[in-house]
């Protein structure tokens, strides 16, 4: 039959079938294939014997977190404490756009910021929707439980941006540890250990250990460019333009023009020379 793995510890792989949960290990065969399975794997196995004996074909998976089969992903997006980082929001949402996954961006403790602080965010935040993200607050919980409806999501961001406490507002049955802000260091304290999916009404819910630093692999550099979704809109004369160095880059002229946000240009050229 077939179910859902929900967590992971050890060797014990937590299948989700019909509203009960199985802790079942691999077949033996998976080690010697060097078969690894990862939270939201769709998989066949066998609830009386509790042995998974094969991992179906993934829609995507990112190996940090390590999760498949997300559907979309709520970028959980500290404004203050710690300080917004458009870096890693941009960083975050290219991610997203590699391996299919709507992006979410949804913004936390928009309460801590001066009034010419959130003037700026928010003109920032402005623009990300008119480039067709969907942009929310943590506050409206009746329209993040909607969202939450047949899909497998994916809770993710910045340490202490505020996820496990979104998540315990959501349902408080879950219960997840919360974190302090290191005042010193202007960052969260990790407190998310285990990736974990939660049942939610028809769909599910990972959360994700905290973390502020990613990597892009080779494999996804190559797809970076067309991750910018806004560049799309501007059509370059060179066919493999890489918004770097050519002359007649329309990237490049509308980034000049205030068409497209210079900050996240910035972020493009960054992650494309990433090592």
């Amino acid at each position: 039959m077939q179910g859902q793995i929900i967590k992971i510890i050890s060797d014990l792989h937590y299948v989700s079938y019909q509203d009960e949960i199985y802790p079942c290990k691999c077949r033996g065969i998976f080690r010697k294939e060097h078969i690894i399975p990862v939270v939201g794997d769709y998989v066949l196995f066998n609830k009386d014997k509790k042995i998974i004996e094969k991992i179906l074909p993934r829609k995507n998976c990112f190996q940090r977190p390590k999760v498949s089969n997300i559907d979309q992903g709520f970028i959980i997006t500290s404004l203050k404490q710690p300080d917004f980082s458009l870096h890693l929001l941009d960083k975050l949402l290219v991610l997203m756009e590699i391996n299919n996954v709507k992006p979410i961006i949804c913004i936390t403790k928009e309460d801590l910021l001066t009034k010419n602080e959130s003037k700026e965010i928010l003109k920032i935040l402005k623009y990300y929707e008119n480039i067709g993200y969907e942009v929310i607050s943590n506050k409206d919980i009746s329209k993040i439980k909607k969202l939450l409806s047949n899909k497998t999501s994916v809770f993710t961001g910045q340490t202490g941006a505020g996820k496990s406490t979104l998540l315990n507002k959501i349902n408080s049955k879950w219960d997840l540890q919360t974190g302090e802000i290191s005042l010193a260091l202007g960052r969260g304290k990790h407190t998310t250990r285990v990736v974990e999916a939660f049942v939610f009404g028809s769909g599910k819910v990972i959360d994700t250990p905290g973390f502020s630093a990613l990597n892009f692999t080779k494999e996804d550099k190559l797809k970076i460019k067309d991750a910018f979704v806004e560049f799309k809109k501007y059509p370059c004369p060179y066919k493999d333009c890489t918004h770097t160095k050519e002359v007649e880059c329309a990237v490049k002229k509308n980034v000049l023009a205030n068409n497209i946000l210079k900050d996240r240009y910035l972020n493009y050229l960054s992650f494309i020379k990433e090592e």
